[in-house]
């Protein structure tokens, strides 16, 4: 047991310094301004997710979450694109997908129209992407889809070193539109 718990710390430790130095960068700082998409800012996180400097909230006291975390650029993302404010404004990053919604059915916590991957909906740019957690991240992840091809979605991210963007594979299967991705729940939607 002692080895199998050295080795994921090992290599949590080594995927943490690979994100970190992607750019080779050493001069990227804690909060700095590193990516946007639609005007909205990415910002640098050391790619580590403990590291916050505390809570972001709005004028009127909208609770977009812990600065630079993944949650608080998608919710900063949906309330100054859209001016959305989620009926929720608390929980983790999976807690965003209530898997016992259907397929495009409104997930009334965060406000959005919830798709399941795979979906009979198309993923569009803009959607909030929500991973699943895994052994080294038992909170998930969130995303906002930045780009949609025939064969692939780019995402765009906070709280993962330097590397704001990852693309994954987008097929349609049996009538639906599957991202090939095992820890991607599903995306939601503003409509």
């Amino acid at each position: 047991m002692f080895k199998v718990k050295l080795f994921q710390v090992i290599l949590c430790l080594s995927i943490l310094y690979s994100c970190k130095n992607q750019l080779g960068t050493a001069s990227v700082e804690h909060g700095d301004k590193i990516d946007s998409l639609d005007n909205v800012i990415v910002f640098y996180n050391d790619g580590m997710s403990n590291v916050s400097s505390g809570r972001n909230t709005t004028k009127s006291g909208y609770n977009l979450g812990l600065k630079y975390q993944c949650v608080e650029f998608v919710k900063r993302y949906y309330y100054e694109r859209y001016q959305h404010e989620m009926p929720n404004s608390y929980g983790n990053a999976k807690d965003f997908f209530n898997s016992r919604l259907k397929d495009g059915e409104l997930n009334v916590d965060r406000g959005l129209v919830q798709f399941k991957n795979p979906s009979r909906s198309v993923p569009e740019k803009g959607d909030l992407v929500v991973f699943d957690g895994s052994i080294f991240n038992e909170f998930g992840h969130v995303a906002i889809i930045s780009k949609v091809t025939d064969t692939e979605i780019e995402v765009i991210q906070q709280n993962c070193g330097t590397s704001t963007r990852e693309s994954f594979s987008l097929m349609k299967q049996n009538g639906k539109y599957v991202v090939q991705n095992e820890r991607i729940l599903g995306w939601l939607r503003y409509e």
